[in-house]
């Protein structure tokens, strides 16, 4: 039975959330460059081939894709045929394959909003019958006006990595508030044995990075974009101070940056953390997974905390998430059927291509020996524990910019690829304007993105 966890409301999609007019005026730029076509026709019946898009492009996960495939096919005769890319170019992709009329069957998505469009186009099924078999973690199934349209496979939540060997030699605590969180990049920052150049980096470019990574202080802390009604409150009496706050601590902790983070992106939350420049960064497990496989003694020597909050009562995540939908096509029964035994049989060996970074979304996997088997869980068992914590602990947070909002909607999506939120930091921050006036301006951009 699916289990069901309160939200800010009831987080299914309202007829108003999902109109066909505000969901393709959502899609953007890259909706327009390749639209849908309505009517595509299916020609892949004949072949019994369910082709699939894998956006997990790493050597490890497409090997236990490939696996997969090839076992099914020795079983019932059906081909599953993988093509994988980067996740960044998968809804490009999936987009293309409709409008050519060679639709992928099953596809992995990133964003809910492109979710959200392919569901209100009829592009894809609901996979009611699937998510009913199992237990499911908080905030990761979105429904749309009771169906669920995606099965996602891994949180990919972001905390903060750090040196806990550096940690040890200064015999620093994990921080518990933003004093603490300062006190330990000091410690850890200069010349001297046991320091490094920087003590952090965190994007504040108008790019994807800066959402993913910079706002977890800021959800700790207590601050929402929208009411249960879809009103922008960012500015209101009560969040307004909360968010002021945020904007004047990032300000602070740029002393403990290297410089230009208005360009920093992707590449050096890895690269600085792997080259010795910097002793923490905001990431997902993937950094550990990959350190692990080329440098595996210095690996050992990362640990995680989530993101305080300014006065410690409360803990954040910034949420992210990954998933499979089925669109509709002449082979639909067929890569449900496969989806389903992919989801018994070899999903578990392939959340173990990257153990660290795809933590499960399903409750049973925590318990299930096969998942437990795994090295990691003697080797990094202390981040895998603090991931299964983060879903039951009460004080931790879990938010992002793009699940803002009383249910899915492309509202949320419209404010994401706005970048409305990093740009309140370059103004607080590079443009010198006040932390109270970044916040007022953030929240008009965003009232005026979504009404549009």
């Amino acid at each position: 039975m699916v289990k069901k966890y309160p939200m800010k409301g009831p987080f299914h999609a309202t007829d108003k959330g999902l109109s066909r007019r505000s969901v393709l005026k959502a899609a953007g730029a890259a909706a327009a460059a390749a639209p849908f076509a309505l009517s595509a026709p299916n020609v892949l019946a004949a072949d019994k081939t369910v082709r699939f898009l894998n956006a997990e492009p790493s050597v490890d996960s497409v090997r236990a894709m490939r696996f997969a495939a090839a076992q099914y096919e020795k079983e019932t005769g059906i081909r599953v045929q993988m093509d994988s890319v980067p996740g960044g170019k998968a809804f490009e992709k999936l987009q293309a394959s409709i409008q050519s009329g060679r639709p992928y069957d099953i596809a992995t998505l990133s964003f809910v909003g492109d979710v959200l469009l392919l569901a209100n186009e009829k592009k894809i099924v609901p996979l009611n019958q699937i998510i009913s078999k199992y237990d499911w973690g908080p905030r990761i199934l979105f429904p749309m006006q009771g169906d669920n349209y995606w099965y996602p496979y891994d949180y990919n939540l972001c905390w903060v990595n750090y040196r806990k060997d550096l940690y040890a030699a200064k015999s620093l605590q994990e921080p518990k508030d933003w004093a603490s969180m300062q006190g330990n990049l000091a410690a850890l920052m200069g010349d001297g044995e046991n320091q490094l150049r920087h003590g952090i980096v965190h994007p504040i470019g108008s790019n994807g990075a800066a959402n993913y990574t910079a706002f977890g202080y800021m959800w700790a802390n207590g601050v929402e974009l929208f009411d249960d009604n879809w009103n922008v409150v960012l500015d209101s009496p009560e969040m307004l101070p909360k968010a002021a706050e945020y904007l004047d601590f990032m300000a602070d902790m740029t002393q403990y940056m290297p410089p230009s983070p208005m360009q920093a992106g992707w590449a050096n939350l890895v690269g600085d953390f792997q080259g010795g420049i910097i002793s923490h960064t905001p990431g997902t497990g993937r950094l550990i997974d990959q350190m692990n496989l080329t440098m595996p003694d210095q690996a050992q020597q990362v640990s995680s905390f989530l993101f305080p909050s300014k006065d410690g009562q409360k803990f954040a995540v910034n949420h992210g998430y990954d998933g499979w939908v089925v669109l509709d096509t002449a082979m639909t029964d067929e890569a449900l059927k496969f989806l389903e035994w992919f989801s018994d049989e070899h999903l578990i060996n392939f959340l173990h291509s990257s153990p660290v970074h795809y933590q499960p979304t399903r409750l049973d996997i925590y318990e299930d020996p096969r998942w437990q088997s795994h090295p990691a869980f003697e080797t990094f068992g202390d981040i895998l524990a603090m991931q299964k914590r983060v879903l039951e602990d009460p004080n931790v947070i879990i938010r992002s910019i793009d699940t803002e909002g009383p249910e899915p909607d492309v509202r949320a999506g419209k404010v994401f690829r706005s970048y409305a939120l990093p740009e309140m930091l370059q103004d607080r921050i590079l443009n010198g304007t006040s932390a109270t006036e970044s916040v007022k301006a953030a929240a008009e951009k965003i009232r005026k993105v979504i009404a549009t």
